[in-house]
């Protein structure tokens, strides 16, 4: 087999690299380990930043995002009790985000990509990047109990915090920062209307909580819990209790509770690898970086990773500006150091620290308060928050 661009990795970042190159008439293949339906049963984040909506729209699988996703001019936070609106639309000169579930762009893309007849192959095990140092890559990869190997010009690698892409790369290659969390985010999934029109964040002398939505009809909610938890532990009524608890008395009053669809916790985890290429090998998205998902950025950021890798493709394409792909990793990097600064940030001002002293929690407290007191200090969480925006490849 032969391709243009190899893509590891049919999740979301994966899809939309897909869709645009075939957009631009670059030829590509998608190789992914698990089957369509386990893709798409991920439950994962649902806001998207202004730049990841103009990508979507511009790779034109946008149609149901537009008609369904829920546009949102701000969010709350809620400081013990305190509730405090950060308007993002009158702090950043309009811009906003949109919620709309992953899952559901997941759905779009995969949609968009079978009607273009673009080739994915799910279920395909063992695969493997080599020769990613010299200008004739490949992929072997079995399916259906054959060997295949799949020549191509470059290798996206878009497969995830655990895929094979990064592990391709020699260790003593890149650079890997990392901080772990002593903490981790119980999450519920529940078809139950969303307490608040916006997104609540909430600090509470027990833990963080997060008041978060799908539509208008199914709300996700989120509570911090200590690393070694275990979801089974929860019930649900355990759950709901402890929510009101830790949401202001007006917020706990009007939620409504029900059975959870679904309940899992996440771990946090800040993590960057350092280049994020190898050769003719790019890494995109989680298999580069993790974030804590306190300040929504994950999704977006991969979606940033494939804006640069995209625009450098095509002029590489329709240019023959070979010259640019050694600067992905520092366009990329430079971006996401800033967005790692930023949930790092959220997360160490919204959650509670077993380990910190009464001096390191007034200290937080008063960089909390003196953000959130002025309109400078809430700019500059709304325009984190909305998105930095995408640099220019010239």
């Amino acid at each position: 087999m032969r391709t243009q661009v190899a893509i590891i990795g049919a999740g979301p970042s994966g899809l939309l690299l897909g869709q645009l190159l075939h957009n631009a008439g670059i030829d590509n293949v998608i190789l992914e380990r698990q089957t369509a339906d386990y893709v798409l049963g991920r439950i994962r984040a649902g806001v998207l930043e202004q730049g990841m909506i103009d990508l979507l729209r511009q790779a034109g699988v946008s149609q149901r995002m537009d008609a369904e996703g829920q546009v949102h001019d701000g969010f709350e936070l809620a400081l013990d009790g305190r509730r405090v609106h950060i308007d993002l639309k009158g702090l950043t000169g309009g811009k906003s985000v949109m919620v709309y579930g992953q899952t559901e762009v997941t759905r779009d893309l995969m949609a968009a990509r079978t009607a273009a007849g673009a080739q994915t192959l799910y279920s395909a095990s063992h695969v493997q990047p080599h020769d990613m140092k010299t200008d004739a890559p490949y992929i072997t990869f079995e399916k259906n109990g054959e060997t295949w190997r799949l020549d191509c010009d470059y290798i996206a690698g878009c497969d995830g915090f655990h895929g094979v892409a990064r592990q391709s790369i020699p260790s003593e290659v890149l650079k890997v920062f990392e901080r772990v969390y002593p903490f981790g985010w119980l999450g519920v999934l529940a078809d139950t209307p969303p307490v608040n029109d916006e997104l609540v964040y909430a600090k509470h002398k027990r833990g963080f909580a997060l008041c978060s939505q799908r539509s208008a009809t199914r709300s996700r909610y989120y509570l911090q819990v200590p690393a070694d938890e275990k979801a089974q532990d929860w019930s649900d009524q355990r759950f709901w209790d402890e929510l009101k608890t830790r949401l202001p008395a007006e917020l706990s009053e009007r939620l409504v509770t029900g059975p959870s669809i679904e309940k899992s916790i996440a771990p946090l985890r800040s993590f960057v690898v350092e280049p994020m290429q190898f050769g003719r090998l790019f890494l995109v998205g989680d298999a580069a970086h993790i974030v804590p998902p306190t300040g929504a950025k994950g999704l977006n950021l991969a979606a940033s990773d494939v804006s640069t890798l995209f625009k450098i493709l095509l002029k590489v394409y329709t240019e023959g500006r070979t010259d640019l792909l050694e600067r992905y990793s520092e366009v990329c990097l430079r971006r996401i150091w800033k967005a790692e600064r930023f949930s790092w940030w959220m997360t160490s001002m919204l959650h509670r620290f077993a380990d910190s002293d009464e001096f390191s929690q007034r200290i937080t407290d008063s960089e909390l308060a003196y953000f959130i007191d002025s309109e400078a200090g809430r700019t500059t969480i709304a325009e984190n928050y909305v998105g930095l925006p995408y640099e220019t490849i010239e």
